[in-house]
């Protein structure tokens, strides 16, 4: 009798279980990275190919119309996680995997000379204190995986403590540095290794896919942020060769590695499709693909970011086109925020169906509570809405959707700003960027305008007023930290421009002029930086070409640390010539280890100096980091 109880018991429990688990969808996030709103054939690409994307889109509702809470990863990644606008959280720049802990955003005491605006310095990690979309559906029952990129802090920031069980692979930085091929650059720590010429798409799919069949009787979230598509810029050979036959100049979107690597990451979509389809779980689990920023715009050059040596053969074409967007990835304008995003409900949205309602990042939280059958916990706030409503076909209403973007980008050409969209027309503030140093506004009707190439701010002053209240209510609701006008504000002398990857000392200005990497001194201890040396084994060899008008000895800093740390002990000496005239120095540096920041000190006076170009030398003689004049700068 004992044992027909426990038996009977037990029958009841897994039963308790299976209705449970029965009453709550399952629910798959797929996030790529970088995926410009016309990176995919469902979105118009005639060059790019995604069939299993697009048949996302086949089973379920495609948003003509949905937006990121900013034009770059890690602030709209903290959006979906919370629900909050990155204003609030603090998290307006991607530098969470930066070593410097910042949980509070602040305003910059100082700037760039030729920088209007005081900009903002953003927070580096996600605060544990929010109550996530991990933890809540964790907290109901849910078993939570994330696999791939994070980018909102290490450890004890980190998913495992943001509310997910499973964390593969328990990386913080923004992706493997040096290629998508194994071998993978991730810290030894985690061993996380692929057989050599593995992609990492493959290899989160396959981990992804470990995860759906190891919980298919149990409601799961699996959080599936791709790494792919942004830099390195890498793919399989096979597959860029396959595009390079379809590539027609003619066709702005025409980077055959890229189109590689977005088909790749078209892969994973199918593998994790495919495992639902074969575990019978795609008619009760819900799917969001949806991506982070707008595409990458511009010519990366021979060295991407990292130092990424790219394939010559796409160093001097864009990586993509966002057309007929304006801008792309880091700047405020439609080609930076607007997204590619397709929803699954199974048994509410209609296959094939389109939705011109207007959604954002922030909405992903509420919108996925509600369709899980799911409340906030008491006293919870979302910045966002739920779009639940849109998905049943039904209108959307919302007053307004809001982008902050407090932050200098010298590649986009990117001032601090903001936006405001109401209805069709968009607000645009670029703050302190006006002669005087007063805000100056954009206005945009996107509906007559997608590509906002015409601005009737001037000839609409009462519709600038008007969203211009919006704008000021949000900064004011969010606790934004508004940028200022910078005090020491000087403009840069005529044809010069700022110089990309180069930082300088408070008794110095840097700039790019006449091709030449112009460093004026204004005190007696100038000096120069740069980071993100590639790899190389020591000892190094620096050569030089400069003229200078100022006094004193010159000294060449390194730093082998993941943060720039100088001191006296990791420097040389050399003598320079302050006749006006070009020279060249030739000096070696006394170290073995792989050198990740370099210093320039070129005086010790006020004075000009100019650089034509620095080259940094392996043992082998390799040139491991060159900077040269050209129209370009730094390569």
């Amino acid at each position: 009798m004992r044992l027909f109880r426990c038996l009977l018991t037990a029958l009841l429990a897994t039963a308790a279980f299976t209705v449970r688990a029965a009453d709550k969808p399952n629910i798959v996030f797929i996030l790529a990275d970088d995926l410009g709103w016309r990176d995919t054939s469902l979105y118009g690409s005639k060059f790019y190919q995604t069939p299993n994307i697009d048949r996302l889109a086949a089973r379920g509702m495609m948003f003509t119309q949905a937006y990121a809470a900013a034009p770059i990863c890690s602030p709209t990644r903290a959006s979906i996680m919370t629900g909050l606008w990155p204003a609030r959280v603090g998290i307006t720049s991607p530098v969470c995997h930066q070593p410097e802990e910042y949980l509070e955003e602040l305003l910059q005491d100082r700037a760039r000379p030729w920088e209007k605006a005081l900009s903002d310095r953003s927070a580096t990690r996600l605060k544990t204190d929010y109550m996530t979309i991990a933890k809540s559906l964790k907290e109901a029952g849910y078993v939570t995986g994330h696999f791939g990129k994070w980018h909102l802090g290490p450890e004890p920031f980190s998913p495992l403590e943001q509310g997910f069980g499973v964390d593969v692979p328990h990386y913080p930085g923004p992706g493997p540095a040096g290629s998508y091929l194994a071998p993978w650059k991730f810290p030894p720590k985690l061993n996380f290794q692929g057989e050599p010429g593995e992609d990492i798409e493959d290899r989160m799919a396959s981990e992804a896919m470990k995860f759906l069949r190891a919980n298919k009787d149990r409601p799961f979230f699996l959080n599936y942020w791709a790494f792919s598509v942004h830099s390195p810029w890498d793919a399989k050979p096979d597959k860029i060769e396959k595009y390079r036959k379809r590539v027609d100049p003619k066709n702005p979107q025409h980077n055959a590695l890229y189109a590689a690597m977005i088909e790749n990451l078209d892969d994973s979509v199918g593998t994790l499709m495919r495992t639902l389809d074969e575990l019978k779980l795609a008619d009760h689990t819900i799917v969001v693909f949806f991506s982070d920023n707008g595409g990458v715009h511009w010519t990366v050059g021979k060295e991407g970011p990292g130092s990424v040596r790219l394939h010559p053969d796409f160093a001097s074409m864009p990586i993509t086109c966002n057309a007929p967007l304006r801008g792309g990835k880091g700047t405020i304008y439609e080609g930076g925020t607007r997204e590619p995003c397709i929803v699954i409900w199974p048994g509410v949205t209609r296959g094939g169906a389109k939705s011109e309602a207007v959604v954002q990042s922030v909405d992903f939280y509420p919108s996925l509570l509600e369709m899980a059958g799911l409340k906030p916990r008491d006293g919870q706030k979302f910045d966002g809405v739920s779009f639940v409503p849109a998905l049943r076909g039904q209108p959307l209403n919302r007053e307004a959707i809001f982008c902050f973007f407090p932050h200098y980008a010298t590649r986009t050409g990117a001032v601090p700003s903001a936006y405001v969209r109401a209805g069709d027309w968009k607000l645009i503030r670029d703050f302190c960027d006006s002669d005087t140093q007063t805000d100056r506004v954009e206005l945009y009707n996107l509906a007559d305008d997608l590509g906002e190439t015409r601005d009737l701010a001037a000839k609409l002053p009462e519709k600038v007023k008007e969203l211009g209240a919006l704008l000021d209510k949000f900064l004011a609701d969010s606790h934004a930290v508004v940028p200022k006008p910078n005090p020491n504000y000087r403009p840069l002398p005529p044809g010069a421009k700022p110089a990309e990857g180069w930082n300088a000392s408070k008794d110095a200005e840097v700039m790019l002029k006449d091709n030449h990497l112009v460093i004026i001194s204004t005190g007696g201890d100038p000096f120069v930086m740069t980071s993100n040396i590639p790899p190389g084994k020591g000892p190094f060899t620096v050569e030089l070409r400069m003229k200078s008008n100022s006094k004193g000895t010159g000294q060449f800093f390194w730093s082998t640390t993941a943060k720039a740390a100088f001191a006296r002990a990791g420097s040389v000496f050399f003598d320079v010539n302050h006749d006006g005239e070009w020279h060249d120095y030739t000096f070696k540096l006394p170290v073995e280890q792989a050198i990740r920041h370099i210093r320039l000190d070129p005086s010790t006076a006020p004075g000009e100096m100019r650089v034509e170009w620095l080259r940094l030398k392996d043992s082998g003689g390799t040139v491991v980091k060159e900077w040269k004049s050209d129209d370009d700068g730094a390569k």
